[in-house]
């Protein structure tokens, strides 16, 4: 089996979705998208379950990332399951901080759902 582009449109509008304050705060965006089981290692190193992934729109910020994400790219580990990974640039209090990603996403019932994210942080080369 391999990715459709409609799999790849959906799968990069997805992990952007992420970066974006109108869908990361949107709680039906975040209910469907984020699996019962989700969890992430943040770029913080601190671990997140789902209850914390899933924020309240009371919670809103805005979000400086660089769009779109660097060197994205999707690799298929099962007939289900997609491994996204990237590069991230999210600018904090006038700071940019770099970050390896990984998402692990499952498509069930036509539907893609986050299982797993992880962020590591990295200085890049300078050049």
């Amino acid at each position: 089996m391999e990715l459709t582009p409609q799999d790849i449109a959906e799968l990069i509008s997805l992990e952007e979705g992420m970066w974006i304050a109108e869908s990361r705060y949107d709680e039906a965006f975040q209910a469907q998208r984020f699996a019962h089981d989700f969890f992430e290692f943040g770029r913080s190193g601190r671990t997140y379950g789902r209850a914390q992934a899933v924020l309240p729109h009371s919670a809103r910020e805005e979000i400086h990332a660089q769009l779109p994400l660097e060197k994205l790219q999707f690799r298929l580990l099962d007939e289900h399951t997609v491994q996204a990974t990237y590069n991230s640039h999210v600018t904090c209090d006038g700071v940019v901080e770099h970050a390896r990603r990984s998402s692990l996403w499952t498509k069930a019932h036509g539907v893609w759902r986050m299982r797993f994210h992880q962020g590591t942080p990295y200085e890049p080369e300078s050049t």
